[in-house]
């Protein structure tokens, strides 16, 4: 925090790109305590001094799994939507983007199967019938920087994908495009979901209305109802990197959970609110 609080005070600046955070599902399932810490916390740490330093805007970047998520990954990533959303109401504007899968990044499929074309196989994948969005590193930096422009207060943005991409599909044109033969030169193996993996990802949560922009293809949520204040969500963000912080793994994988099942059953209460105001209207 010192450091971070450093750099603000000797630098300045005025954007803020929160790019940093653990990503790799079964690590992260394995290890809560240091989702929380890395993910939670220093979002947390980071979105305080942008805050703090009157930064002009701070945008954080999420992801699809965040939504109703399954896996402590997601989970994280959704208490740090939750810590930004919360931050909101100061100088400077909080936003975040939820990707999708970004072809050719670190750890994403295409260079594992090519590394797996290049051994001779076979390609693995999870299950037959898993399905993912995809965008480019193009896409997924001109959505970043446009965000960073347009954004504000609270909003969530996301790109239209289009149609979810079986990855049984996504092996198969790359042994074809590789000059190979399915079965014949090369195979495919489904080794079975690992903990907390989804088998279809999700763009919109509970409480969340979707809404064009001006810009093609870049969409905004908004929430129906405020989740929570800063002031709740702070108290209950330290107690979660308390538990991380006293390495008490089951603890803080509990309490995580805890504050996710809260997030949605007020998410779904709001939706709940929402329609019984519009049959009301109607009446």
């Amino acid at each position: 925090q010192d450091v971070i609080e450093r750099v603000f005070r000797e630098k300045s600046p005025e954007y803020v790109f929160h790019a940093a955070a653990y990503k790799h599902v079964p690590l992260m399932e394995d290890h809560p305590d240091e989702a929380i810490l890395n993910n939670v916390r220093g979002t947390r740490i980071l979105a305080e001094a942008a805050r703090n330093f009157q930064c002009r805007r701070f945008v954080m970047i999420s992801s699809d799994k965040a939504v109703r998520p399954t896996n402590v990954m997601g989970a994280s990533k959704r208490m740090c939507e939750l810590v930004i959303q919360s931050m909101n109401g100061s100088d400077t504007i909080f936003t975040a983007v939820r990707f999708g899968n970004v072809l050719g990044s670190n750890g994403s499929v295409i260079p594992i199967f090519r590394k797996q074309l290049e051994a001779g196989g076979p390609l693995t994948i999870t299950h037959d019938e898993m399905t993912r969005y995809f965008m480019t590193i193009p896409e997924a930096v001109t959505l970043v920087l446009q965000c960073g422009s347009m954004a504000t207060a609270g909003d969530i943005f996301v790109l239209d994908m289009g149609t979810p991409v079986r990855i049984v599909d996504l092996a198969r044109n790359m042994i074809r495009l590789s000059g190979l033969q399915e079965n014949i030169d090369i195979s495919i193996k489904v080794t079975g979901l690992r903990p907390g993996e989804k088998m279809f990802e999700e763009l919109v949560a509970y409480g969340e209305e979707l809404r064009t922009t001006e810009v093609p293809k870049v969409n905004v949520l908004k929430r129906k109802v405020a989740q929570f204040s800063y002031a709740d969500l702070s108290r209950m963000i330290h107690q979660l990197e308390d538990l991380a912080d006293d390495r008490k793994i089951e603890d803080s994988r509990d309490y995580l959970w805890e504050l996710i099942n809260l997030d949605i059953a007020q998410s779904m209460q709001d939706d709940d609110k929402v329609i019984e105001s519009g049959i009301e209207a109607a009446i």
